[in-house]
């Protein structure tokens, strides 16, 4: 069942997806080699309560923590720990809020000091096949119109694609239909309507795009162990251009020069 959201409910969730972006630009004053993802779950956990919500992951489906953290090979799902980060790691942090019976749901690949030339070419083109994806999720188009843009941009680049992890609609629930791949055929899946709201997430591997799910259950490593990206805006579809829910200013406005 797919929910069409009134235009007070898709209020309602860019208020949520907002105070995400605002916890990942928090957590960009943060990122730097030497400090635990455990201490960056903390203050996000902090913020987001600070700010009259609620982690949005934080017992979902039994997740432990308020952020899945993933570092270089790992793909999503990371749970924080006692890890250090290092100068040359990346690092996906994914966040989600619940605010007045809403969910905000967004992701961000941030490096750790200097980071190498073919790994920041990852992250930048995963950040740009997401944008891409969103210019096609317009009412009138297909998912699999979002699902091609993504998967052709990163493959002509050299990159491969998930595909056992997609993207999916959000709401008062965290995960609702439809599903998001990130690969597919133009012109198939359900019709995008005035009213949908889905988190577009690619996940894009600099080698295979074969992966392994570690024993906690959780966390999703790529099989080869090569680095992996992850950026992620939840939108409303709307007749002629997307509307963005989530926002990457503030973590921006952190990072300045060093944006991807």
């Amino acid at each position: 069942m797919i929910y069409l959201k009134t235009d007070e409910e898709i209020e309602l969730l860019r208020e949520s997806n907002l105070l995400v972006g605002m916890t990942l630009g928090e957590l960009a004053k943060w990122i730097a080699p030497g400090i635990t993802t455990l201490k960056l779950d903390k203050i996000a956990e902090e913020f987001i309560r600070d700010h009259g919500a609620v982690p949005g992951f934080l017992g979902y489906g039994g997740f432990p923590n308020t952020l899945c953290i993933s570092v270089n090979e790992q793909i999503v799902h990371g749970i924080p720990s006692n890890y250090e980060l290092k100068d040359g790691d990346v690092v996906s942090i994914d966040c989600g809020t619940l605010k007045n019976g809403f969910n905000g749901d967004s992701a961000y690949t941030f490096c750790v000091g200097e980071v190498a030339y073919e790994v920041r070419r990852l992250l930048k083109t995963t950040k740009e096949s997401l944008y891409l994806g969103i210019e096609q999720a317009v009412e009138g188009k297909r998912i699999g119109d979002i699902s091609n843009a993504i998967q052709t941009y990163c493959e002509k680049k050299g990159f491969s694609v998930v595909r056992e992890l997609c993207g999916h609609g959000v709401g008062k629930r965290l995960h609702e239909d439809p599903e998001v791949p990130n690969y597919g055929r133009r012109g198939c899946g359900p019709l995008l309507k005035n009213g949908m709201v889905i988190a577009i997430e690619p996940m894009i591997n600099l080698g295979s795009r074969n992966i392994v799910i570690e024993r906690d259950g959780w966390t999703t490593r790529t099989r080869d162990r090569k680095p992996s990206a992850h950026f992620e805006h939840t939108v409303a579809i709307r007749e002629g251009k997307a509307d963005i829910l989530s926002s990457f200013k503030y973590v921006e406005e952190v990072l300045g020069e060093k944006s991807i």
